[in-house]
């Protein structure tokens, strides 16, 4: 408990210390993302928070986590540094923009792999290779999917990093509660640097994370939610918790996904003001209000998997069950919101930044 305590303070004051320099160095190469008529700002705010992120949680994690987890450690950390440096690649302009989907994000759920960290959920139900082989494939989606959710998630003022936030607190939760002493220093760090970046990325915002920031944190919540181990669930539950604790951005991309499908759209590539950030903000809460009213229900989601781990199976089936039901409800409600303001009828909130 030391260690992750002493790495969540050290990654806080690091990524509070910083962010001010990354600003710095963004005005000073260029990385400002400008107003424009598809963008929430109205003056132009430099981007690269994501580095001060990204270097505030290594060497956190790097000075904090056991001899014995080395290889993983190095594993995990060169995936981060790949989709990072990507990320902030394609900030620049330099790279196209489907190069971090199809080429950045399945390289690093390959490094991964290679690490030694992969889902076992077919596994427990299949023990042959072709256990292995789905697992190698759900590996592969689940991180290249909540990498992905989390990059179209910073679409407002505090909305990925402060969502990272809420996830890391409740893996952190579960980790102690299972003495996974890596699991727990990785996030402590995390959630450390979460928390120090949002002291200068609460709207209104002075800094963005960039989406090499996003993708940093979206690979590091997929990797946490492979490495929780809960031996004395089911795997027919065990698979619910990283998805619960993730369940703002894994909705806010179903909602997306589903309405602009609906539309003739192509999810990943057609960027609007049609994430539920965005629809809550509509409907009166603000940009604020918005962002708040996600980190609570990413509360919610977060109590609801402590509570689901605590339950026998068929009662946690009922309450997955449930839960669906009151989700698809909540897709259907959003988009008639989306339909009666429709996307050019936003006076307080132009499309979303880049996503």
């Amino acid at each position: 408990m030391l260690a992750d305590f002493t790495a969540f303070v050290t990654a806080f004051i690091a990524s509070l210390a910083l962010t001010p320099l990354a600003r710095r160095l963004a005005l000073q190469t260029g990385m400002i993302d400008m107003p424009g008529s598809r963008k929430l700002h109205r003056v132009p705010v430099p981007l690269l928070g994501g580095l001060a992120i990204y270097a505030a949680a290594v060497p956190a994690i790097v000075f904090f986590t056991e001899g014995s987890a080395r290889m993983q450690i190095v594993g995990i950390l060169t995936g981060a540094t790949l989709l990072i440096t990507v990320g902030i690649l394609d900030d620049k302009g330099l790279l196209h923009h489907q190069i971090k989907l199809l080429g950045g994000m399945p390289l690093a759920s390959l490094i991964l792999l290679a690490s030694g960290i992969r889902s076992h959920v077919a596994s427990a139900f299949l023990p042959n290779n072709l256990g292995t082989l789905l697992d190698v494939c759900l590996t592969i989606v689940w991180v290249v999917g909540i990498t992905a959710a989390f990059s179209i998630l910073d679409h407002m003022d505090g909305l990925c990093a402060g969502i990272a936030a809420v996830a890391s607190l409740f893996l952190l939760v579960f980790a102690a509660i299972h003495s996974q002493t890596l699991v727990a220093t990785l996030t402590a760090a995390i959630l450390g640097a979460s928390l120090g970046f949002l002291r200068w990325n609460f709207n209104p915002a002075k800094i963005f994370l960039g989406d090499g920031g996003a993708m940093f944190l979206g690979f590091m919540m997929a990797t946490l939610g492979l490495k929780l181990r809960f031996d004395e669930l089911p795997p027919t539950m065990s698979w619910m918790i990283p998805v619960l604790i993730l369940g703002v951005p894994i909705f806010d991309t179903t909602l997306i996904s589903i309405s602009r499908m609906r539309r003739g759209l192509i999810p990943f590539t057609s960027p609007g003001k049609d994430h539920t950030a965005h629809r809550l903000a509509n409907i009166g809460l603000g940009q604020r209000g918005a962002v708040l009213t996600l980190y609570f229900a990413g509360i919610v989601f977060g109590l609801l998997a402590l509570t689901l781990s605590r339950l026998r199976p068929v009662p946690a089936y009922i309450l997955a069950g449930i839960l669906t039901l009151c989700l698809l409800v909540a897709i259907g409600w959003l988009e008639r919101v989306f339909s009666r303001f429709g996307e050019g009828e936003t006076a307080e909130l132009p499309a979303p930044r880049t996503k």
